[in-house]
């Protein structure tokens, strides 16, 4: 209602002003026709003065005396008085005038003003010097009473008062409704309609029946949200279907990787395989004493165990899972990732050089998630060096700044680095080593998925993947991740 309160105002302000010019300029007016009927009533005072002189000179003062008083018996609002200005003329009344309106008087001047009497009263006064006879000795007095005039002023002022009240009460109730009923109320509709769409919800549409511009507003909203609900119906669609195609993007990748660690899982089985293999045989083909079978069988049972526990990380990764985070201690998913491609390590010579310390190294990880990404780098560390070399892991915290293009602001991050004696990477390729399907293995050998996914995973953990190459030297790869606090949660391995 705001909006409304500044339009009755800005209404007010108007009729007080137009009613103040009208009220200024009626006023003006009745001044000038007050000024016109003293005016007139001079002029007939100095017709009534040719008289007078005649009386005054030819037949004296008590002749133009009686003139005055049978005038006065037959006047109505105007009194004429014969008065005197000089001492000779004693029988006359001297006039209440200053030594400069007697000034005037003598120089023939006509003397004008108003007085006000004991009963607030004004009256107007008219002095005019009698000429010939014995000079300016007398002099005609006309006194007025303004009483009429000032009462109809003040009457004209009062009307102009109540009338400007009356037209501010008016139009300030007409105001105040039709801008509760036209403004108000369908901006309080707008209002409330606009903070339900600023919170994501764009039903209950508005129904304003005005066939004004805040009706077309409000149908133009109205509009505009069955747009908004359409094209979020729309993106929750496609971000679910990019979801499910990422997800299953990133599971067929670990399948890849599966098939790559197979030959290296075999290679592993097969010793713990020919030692219960052995044990079992000897069990069975002599007759042994039951301290020895025992001893044999808790072998078999110990290289069993070993084999279970193989087959069970490589199918704990390659199973499909659904998004879990919480803090997790990053130094425990290197462990698992370094412990499931171990056997590939082994068959392809390449010797892990892993040596954690004893501080906890929190961030707020999807624990699986994590391990397939790091897996694919590891991996792809492996496979650059195909006559074998050292895999040198680290992992540490960090005090450093993101990327330019991701904000550049320095903070704590976990860092996890993946470095390889291969032969390196040639400049134009390092540019394209994240996008999908970009390999530069031989055919059968990559997929062009690994690094792509494991970049994917590591930015929607708010993180990224740098890498420093050089052709001959071998390449790096650096895992950043942000830290999170012991307080934050407890640890998850």
């Amino acid at each position: 209602m705001r909006l409304a309160r500044k339009l009755n105002l800005l209404l007010i302000l108007g009729v007080i002003l137009v009613m103040a010019v009208y009220a200024y300029v009626e006023t003006r007016q009745e001044i000038v026709l007050s000024d016109a009927d003293r005016l007139r009533a001079q002029q007939v005072g100095l017709a009534w003065l040719g008289t007078l002189e005649a009386a005054w000179e030819h037949e004296g003062g008590r002749r133009t005396q009686e003139i005055v008083a049978r005038a006065n018996d037959r006047a109505q609002k105007v009194t004429v008085e014969l008065v005197g200005l000089d001492p000779s003329a004693s029988y006359l009344p001297r006039p209440d005038l200053t030594p400069e309106q007697f000034a005037e008087l003598g120089d023939g001047k006509l003397v004008r003003f108003v007085r006000r009497d004991e009963h607030g009263e004004d009256w107007q006064y008219f002095y005019k010097a009698l000429e010939g006879g014995a000079g300016r000795a007398a002099a005609v007095e006309f006194v007025e009473p303004l009483t009429g005039a000032q009462r109809f002023i003040n009457m004209t002022h009062t009307a102009m008062l109540v009338a400007t009240l009356a037209v501010i009460v008016t139009c300030a109730a007409i105001v105040v409704l039709v801008a509760f009923w036209f403004v108000g109320r369908p901006l309080e509709l707008l209002r409330e309609k606009a903070r339900r769409v600023g919170r994501g919800d764009f039903s209950a549409p508005l129904a304003l029946k005005q066939n004004d511009e805040i009706g077309d507003l409000a149908q133009e909203i109205n509009a505009m949200c069955e747009q908004l609900a359409a094209a979020r119906q729309r993106i929750e669609d496609e971000s679910e279907a990019r979801v499910a195609a990422l997800e299953q993007l990133r599971h067929t990748d670990r399948l890849a990787t599966v098939g790559h660690l197979a030959a290296g899982v075999a290679h592993e089985l097969g010793t713990p395989l020919s030692v219960a293999s052995t044990r079992a045989q000897l069990i069975a083909s002599t007759d042994l004493p039951r301290p020895q079978v025992v001893a044999n069988a808790a072998i078999i049972i110990e290289q069993a165990d070993r084999m279970t526990a193989i087959i069970q990380q490589l199918l704990g990764f390659s199973r499909r899972r659904g998004s879990a985070p919480g803090v997790a201690d990053v130094r425990h998913i290197v462990t698992r990732t370094l412990d499931l491609l171990s056997p590939a390590a082994n068959k392809a010579r390449v010797t892990i050089d892993y040596r954690p310390d004893n501080s906890p190294l929190l961030a707020t990880v999807d624990g699986n998630q994590m391990l397939q990404a790091l897996a694919n780098v590891v991996l792809n560390g492996i496979q650059a060096m195909p006559v074998g070399g050292t895999l040198r892991v680290t992992a540490e915290a960090r005090h450093t700044a993101s990327p330019g293009g991701r904000g550049g602001v320095a903070g704590d991050y976990l860092c996890v680095s993946v470095e390889d004696t291969g032969s390196g990477i040639a400049a134009d390729a390092l540019s394209h080593i994240f996008e999908p399907f970009f390999t530069t293995k031989p055919v059968g050998e990559g997929t062009g998925l690994g690094l792509g996914v494991a970049q994917g995973i590591v930015a929607e953990h708010g993180g990224w993947i740098a890498v420093d190459s050089a052709v001959g030297r071998g390449t790096r790869f650096s895992i950043f991740l942000p830290q999170a606090t012991m307080e934050s949660d407890s640890a998850v391995a």
